[in-house]
């Protein structure tokens, strides 16, 4: 049954490719297209790790290990796959690893063909995605494999009764590094025990971000040093909630810089459109200018690339996606020491969580309560200030997942 869901998921993305949905086109192409460029690619002799990532977010999570992998074994090839376009097209031309793949449709014709052509020493899946021919197979020629920052939650289907079936593909796996202890227990309560909790590869990741920070000029000249909110990776829901509260500010100076989760150019039109008519200056990036840098309120950002370099200019941040289906990471921003809102979709991020619990992050219901507890922030600076604090103390203490993934999973017998 589950094999046949993945051809008639195949030919579901063929149809609508030739329909013209984009992101189709780019799945159909690239999966007709993988064979070949691995072919072409791939030199016989090398020892290759492979990495395989979901998409953006988790490639994200997963380039401290990258990083760590190359630095100290250079002689492994690094093959990083992914199954969404949007983390192949982002991240194929990505110079920190040797080999970017499309991950080809998990039949078990494919998953044979695939493992045999790789060949890989080691297997890594970051944080999810449980491709059952592809695990069995890797599991099936003796490969280590491991999961990276896991995070199990008792209402997985993995949990239930009637989970048996996905339950047996956890043992597919060489190693658990899981986020947290209650994700430990969950696997010890199934029969697993072989898992380390490491804590969440994302922190390593933010820190060594801030170490390369990009210095942003026009940015810098926008900000004015004045108090400035980033609202990043944001949705409709949260741009409307925004621009709401923008267009009704009018007690005090007040930056903004509002970074969409997707540039559609109708949309990015729009929301600039929609600032204006509402008494305020508003200009994208792409169009900003040394004259008029400082003449405007808001700056909306209409490129990929420089979000986790902008929340350095926050006083607070917002952070999209919490009136859909779950918050971006909350890390980038928190790890520049400044309180942190989002909305109501975050119970599944334990960081956001735990943040939320220690008072350095906010989760708001809607406008009033965004409103209110921005408010507070802006004219509160020293809760302000303890709030940043918090957050960035939480950050710095969650460093080191990588190094324990890296020194385990390179162990002998593991």
């Amino acid at each position: 049954m589950y094999t046949f869901f993945i051809y008639v998921y195949s030919v579901a993305v063929r149809w609508l490719a030739v329909a013209g949905n984009p992101k189709a086109r780019q799945l159909f192409g690239g999966q007709k297209e993988v064979w070949q460029q691995s072919e072409d690619k791939l030199q016989p002799g090398e020892q290759r790790i492979w990495i395989h990532c979901a998409s953006v977010g988790e490639f994200e999570q997963g380039r401290p290990l990258m990083e760590d992998i190359r630095e100290q074994y250079p002689s492994y090839k690094i093959v990083v796959t992914f199954f969404s376009p949007s983390g192949y097209e982002l991240r194929k031309n990505y110079a920190g690893v040797d080999y970017v793949f499309y991950l080809p449709y998990d039949t078990p014709g494919n998953a044979r063909r695939f493992v045999s052509r790789l060949q890989p020493q080691k297997v890594y899946f970051i944080k999810y995605e449980f491709w059952r021919n592809y695990l069995r197979e890797i599991s099936r020629r003796q490969i280590p494999l491991y999961l990276v920052s896991a995070n199990f939650r008792k209402g997985q289907v993995f949990f239930k009764w009637y989970g048996g079936w996905y339950r047996r593909l956890l043992k597919t796996f060489t190693w658990f590094f899981v986020q947290n202890e209650r994700s430990r227990i969950l696997l010890a309560g199934a029969g697993y025990r072989n898992v380390t909790v490491t804590g969440d590869t994302r922190f390593d990741r933010v820190c060594r971000m801030v170490a390369r920070t990009q210095n942003l000029p026009l940015v810098e000249r926008f900000v004015q040093g004045k108090k400035c909110v980033v609202a990043g990776s944001i949705w409709s829901p949260d741009a409307d909630m925004l621009v709401r509260y923008i267009r009704a500010e009018s007690r005090r100076e007040l930056k903004w810089i509002l970074a969409p989760h997707e540039l559609h150019e109708a949309q990015l039109e729009q929301l600039v459109q929609t600032i204006v008519a509402g008494g305020k200056r508003a200009v994208r990036y792409s169009r900003l200018t040394e004259p008029d840098t400082a003449a405007n309120d808001v700056l909306v950002i209409d490129n990929i690339g420089m979000l986790s370099s902008l929340y350095r200019y926050g006083t607070a941040a917002y952070i999209g996606g919490g009136f859909g289906k779950g918050i971006h990471n909350i890390l980038e921003a928190a790890v520049y020491g400044i309180p942190v809102l989002f909305g109501p979709a975050y119970k599944k991020f334990q960081e956001a969580v735990d943040l939320s619990g220690q008072g350095g992050a906010f989760p708001v219901q809607g406008y009033d309560d965004f409103s209110l507890k921005l408010n507070e922030l802006l004219d509160d600076p020293e809760k302000s200030a303890q709030a940043g604090e918090i957050a960035g103390a939480f950050v710095a203490s969650g460093k080191g997942a990588t190094e324990k993934v890296m020194r385990e999973s390179f162990q002998e017998g593991r």
